[in-house]
């Protein structure tokens, strides 16, 4: 099958550190690649895939000072994709409702996952396209009553084997945050809990322009680098080491998260998570097993010292066998043979795929 991957800009596939949907995406992407597919992906060019890469801008958009609209690199690489739509059988978009103008012109069915919320604003153009095919990665993250085109729910997945296991957190015992500091990841309900609790907080993540204000008003004033810490943007391997030491990940949201991968990386390296039961958390944690589901900081408190109870290999085993690179895989090439079947029965016949070279020219 000859897919197009189609990525954001705004980071690098895979990411160097903070970066979910460029994550999956280089995930799902590699581990195609590796079933036969021959793929094609579009992101940053500085990206590094298995794939056949194709970009619209060398780098990623966050780190390019000199781009200031960055809506017009995102529309060089759309047009991009759908000038060479007949190269595909599938066109596999991650870039919310960017594709959705597009998708209508050209033969090859484009599949939409929604890695997003849903805003009263973007809402409009997803009610006008709302027959196109989408793909959830959380039954919470669905908004029935826009009535959207749902074929399929697929988790998002990592690859456990580059988690390293810690059977034990490290001494002296702490808390972990891990994510944007921002409002809606809760860094200062957070650092909330941790003073209740009388616990050490480790924190690690990036602030975004727009959370400036939020950092130095509700988050900088806490940190004293004693009970308190920032260790500021985390690789992958800073991350494994930093949630796999702690007692437990805090994930005190405030919004429905679609996914939450934190939840998983840290389930994946053997500790236990602590979070508000919102939006996909309920889908992602197995209550009283791999973490807990809480209504407000006091029960997240109690959640910390009922956390020694529960078995770390338990998490560890918990994501292998339900969020893998493999089992998320699984899931996109069944929602790609539903598509082009659904295709064949509307049309009679299949269109013969066209074989790509190494650049689209």
């Amino acid at each position: 099958m000859r897919i197009a991957q189609v990525a954001p800009l705004w980071e690098r596939v895979p990411p160097p550190a903070y970066g979910g949907i460029e994550l999956v995406v280089g995930l799902l992407t590699d581990e195609l690649v590796r079933r036969g597919h021959e793929v094609t992906l579009f992101a940053s060019g500085d990206s590094i895939s298995q794939a056949t890469l194709v970009s619209a801008h060398p780098r990623a958009l966050r780190l390019d000072p000199h781009v200031k609209e960055y809506s017009i690199y995102e529309t060089l690489q759309l047009a991009l994709v759908y000038e060479h739509a007949e190269k595909f059988d599938i066109i596999h978009s991650h870039v919310g409702y960017g594709t959705l103008a597009y998708a209508n012109l050209v033969q090859t069915p484009t599949i939409h996952t929604l890695h997003g919320i849903f805003t009263p604003d973007n809402e409009k153009i997803f009610k006008y396209a709302r027959n196109r095919p989408y793909v959830s990665i959380s039954n919470a993250q669905r908004e029935p009553r826009l009535g959207l085109n749902y074929v399929a729910t697929v988790y998002n997945g990592i690859d456990i084997s580059s988690y390293k296991f810690h059977a034990q957190p490290d001494d002296p015992p702490y808390l972990a945050f891990l994510g944007r500091i921002s409002p809606e990841k809760g860094t200062h309900l957070a650092i909330a809990i941790a003073k209740e609790a009388g616990w050490r907080l480790k924190m690690a993540g990036k602030v975004d322009v727009v959370d400036v204000e939020y950092y130095e008003r509700e988050i900088k004033p806490h940190i004293d680098g004693e009970q308190i810490e920032y260790l500021g943007e985390a690789n992958h391997a800073q991350k494994n080491a930093l949630m796999g030491g702690a007692v437990a990940t805090l994930f005190p949201i405030t919004w429905r998260e679609p996914f939450g991968l934190v939840m998983v990386e840290s389930m994946a390296a053997g500790t236990p998570v602590i979070a508000m039961s919102l939006g996909s958390t309920l889908e992602v944690i197995a209550h009283e097993k791999t973490g807990f589901l809480c209504n407000n900081i006091q029960e997240c408190v109690n959640a910390i010292h009922k956390v020694k109870d529960l078995d770390r290999y338990v998490c560890h085993q918990y994501v292998k066998n339900r969020f893998g690179v493999q089992q998320m895989t699984d899931g996109y090439e069944a929602v790609y043979q539903q598509i082009l079947q659904e295709k064949f029965a509307q049309n009679g016949h299949f269109r013969q795929p066209v074989v790509l070279g190494n650049s689209l020219s």
